[in-house]
This record gives structure tokens, sequence and C-alpha cells, in this order.
């Protein structure tokens, strides 16, 4: 049996990557499996088929994958941060005398 070493990259100035996930996103996808594990415990505890709960727990798994590489390669180290930070912005502001300065 081979062993897997499995190395995460970071030159200088650069971000953490592993298996093509960069920053943020592997905490991301790391979070995203805990949860799945603990949803597979409770439906197996409800007394769900083990079945159907494989089919849940890897059609969830499937789309957790999905969608964090998918934001991952679209907004890359920073973007959901500033896509975040954008929405926090205000409209317009609002004033309410023309006098500047008292």
């Amino acid at each position: 049996m081979a062993n897997s070493v499995y190395t995460i990259n970071k030159g200088v100035n650069r971000p953490a990557e592993f298996k093509g996930l960069k920053a943020q996103y592997i905490w991301w996808l790391g979070g995203g499996l805990v949860l799945l594990l603990v949803l597979f415990a409770v439906l197996y505890l409800c007394g769900i088929n083990t079945y159907v709960c494989l089919v849940i727990i890897i059609l969830g798994a499937v789309v957790l994958f999905t969608k964090v590489y998918g934001m991952s390669s679209k907004y890359g180290q920073y973007g959901l941060l500033k896509k975040a930070a954008k929405k926090a912005l205000p409209d317009y502001i609002k004033c309410k005398t023309r006098k500047w300065l008292q």
C-alpha cells in the first residue's frame, strides 16, 4: 500500500493552496464536510435507512464540492470578502443640513 503525502504549497506572499482551493475556501470545505458527517449521524440515529442517508450525504457532498471549488475559482483569495464588504456599503448618504462645518 502506497503512502500518500499531502502538502500545502505556499510561497512567499502567496495564499495557502490545497488541491486547487485557495485561502479561506479550505476552511469552508472542511466545515461543510464536518456538517455532513454530523447530518449523517443524526439521520442514522433517527432510524432512516442507511442507503437513504448515504444518498443524501453523497448528494450534499457533490453540491458542497461544486460550490466551494466554483467560488474559489470565481472569487479567488479575497474576492468573496470583497463581495461581502461591498454589500455593507450604503447606497447613498443622507445629509439633512447644508452646513458642512459649524
